[in-house]
């Protein structure tokens, strides 16, 4: 478990690592605090009909390229998800958006952990009301305080 890396170069990676990556705990934050961005969801038909974190817009990898400047304004900050730690669906989102010149960041976690943590979550039947799984929020507040 040793490493040439030095503590500059770990600094720079993990710095490096938080201006593209987020978590559900830091966008529900940010949605209350009012921040100016689009939530997106990167799944299918299917998945998204079955659920979705509310306020996301739907947003499928394939159609990225065609539909995202002509819903999105340019210089929009953008953040991704898909449907959890196993899948990199979002990844291939955020890089359709990066390469569009999207100030892009993902989600991880996805939808599962977005679920799991009690935020809120609609399907297109309506509101789906989770309790938070107290192995991935706490139990007691609205975030993890990390």
């Amino acid at each position: 478990m040793t490493s040439r890396a030095t503590a500059a170069d770990r600094i720079e990676h993990f710095s490096r690592k938080l201006e593209f990556e987020t978590d559900p705990s830091d966008v529900h934050a940010a949605i209350h605090a009012g921040e100016s961005f689009v939530f997106v969801d990167t799944r299918g038909d299917v998945a998204w009909r079955q659920g979705r974190a509310v306020g996301a817009r739907h947003l499928p990898t394939r159609e990225i390229a065609a539909r995202a400047a002509a819903e999105i304004p340019a210089g929009t900050p953008v953040v991704v998800y898909c449907w959890s730690p196993g899948c990199n669906g979002a990844t291939k989102g955020a890089l359709e958006f990066a390469k569009l010149g999207y100030e892009v960041r993902e989600m991880i976690g996805g939808f599962e952990y977005w679920a799991k943590e009690g935020f809120p979550v609609e399907s297109d039947e309506g509101r789906i009301v989770r309790e938070p799984d107290v192995l991935t929020a706490p139990a007691a507040g609205p975030d993890c305080d990390c």
